[in-house]
């Protein structure tokens, strides 16, 4: 199919973006990479009256250091954060993670703003946010605010992004020496969306758990934070017993949709079964 007609926008600044917004309102969409919002239109899932194209605005690309915080524009492409020597020395689970989205040809197109933008509980990008304690940007009409990851992802394509702002940037804290980290992922092939995903952040003191978060990818409306299995974690070593027992606190939160990847019983097993993966590969790196 082909998606209805629309007017087509290409803003040359972030400003000129939030006005546009701001005028043609919820009759207009954002188009980052596409890589989510085009296939939804061709669809007719989604037929906005006007597209808003963004990748010719420069302010929203890029990846820098702000003193412990390493700051990553929305319009940044995939590939970009794995070939990143800030990202691979400041926060490697988001190097690492990038290589296991979609394939290399998306990867070169899609935005890491698009995909945590979208709300899609498949992406990955949201529960990678969450678990590395990230923080998003947001510019609209009357200017700027920053929101925690956490709590930012409300349902199936829904945020607190309203619908005249604009994803600026993500900034993340900078690891700190010591810290291990994992993204697990079941998919079915190159190119999917996880049947389940993991991804787990983690330092220790002596032989136990300081600290640790742990997030869930497409195992309910939303990205998952497994706050009781952080809970049963900390300040115990990392066993065979405490891998099960927080594998298990992870599982009880997921509310997985049936579909080809899988039915609930399965998705929920698989869920549990990343959750060891990803704490064991992260205690595994923690210096």
């Amino acid at each position: 199919m082909i998606p209805p007609r629309f007017e087509y926008h290409a803003p040359r600044s972030l400003r000129e973006a939030v006005t546009l917004l701001g005028q043609l309102g919820s009759e207009a969409k954002l188009l980052a990479g596409g890589h989510s919002l085009l296939p939804m239109m061709k669809l007719r899932f989604a037929e906005p009256a006007h597209l808003i194209d963004i990748n010719r605005i420069p302010e929203l690309r890029g990846i820098r250091e702000d003193g412990a915080t390493v700051v990553i524009g929305a319009m940044t492409v995939e590939h970009a954060l794995i070939t990143s020597p800030i990202v691979q020395a400041k926060v490697p689970l988001l190097a690492e993670a990038a290589k296991q989205i979609a394939d290399p040809q998306v990867r070169n197109r899609g935005t890491i703003g698009g995909d945590i933008a979208h709300g899609d509980p498949g992406n990955d990008h949201p529960a990678l946010s969450i678990a590395i304690e990230a923080s998003f940007v947001l510019e609209g009409p009357d200017g700027r605010r920053t929101v925690a990851a956490d709590g930012f992802f409300l349902g199936p394509y829904m945020t607190l992004l309203q619908e005249n702002e604009v994803l600026c940037e993500i900034r993340v804290p900078a690891f700190v020496h010591g810290t291990g980290w994992a993204y697990e992922k079941l998919k079915r092939k190159t190119g999917d969306w996880a049947t389940a995903g993991c991804a787990v952040v983690m330092r220790k003191s002596g032989d136990t758990i300081s600290h640790v978060r742990i997030a869930l990818t497409n195992v309910a409306p939303t990205a998952l934070r497994a706050e009781a299995a952080e809970g049963v974690l900390l300040n115990q070593p990392l066993n065979a017993a405490t891998l099960q027992v927080a594998a298990d606190a992870a599982a009880a939160i997921c509310e997985p949709a049936e579909d080809l990847r899988g039915d609930v019983e399965y998705k929920t097993a698989m869920a549990g079964q990343m959750v060891k993966r990803a704490l064991s590969k992260a205690w595994s790196r923690c210096a």
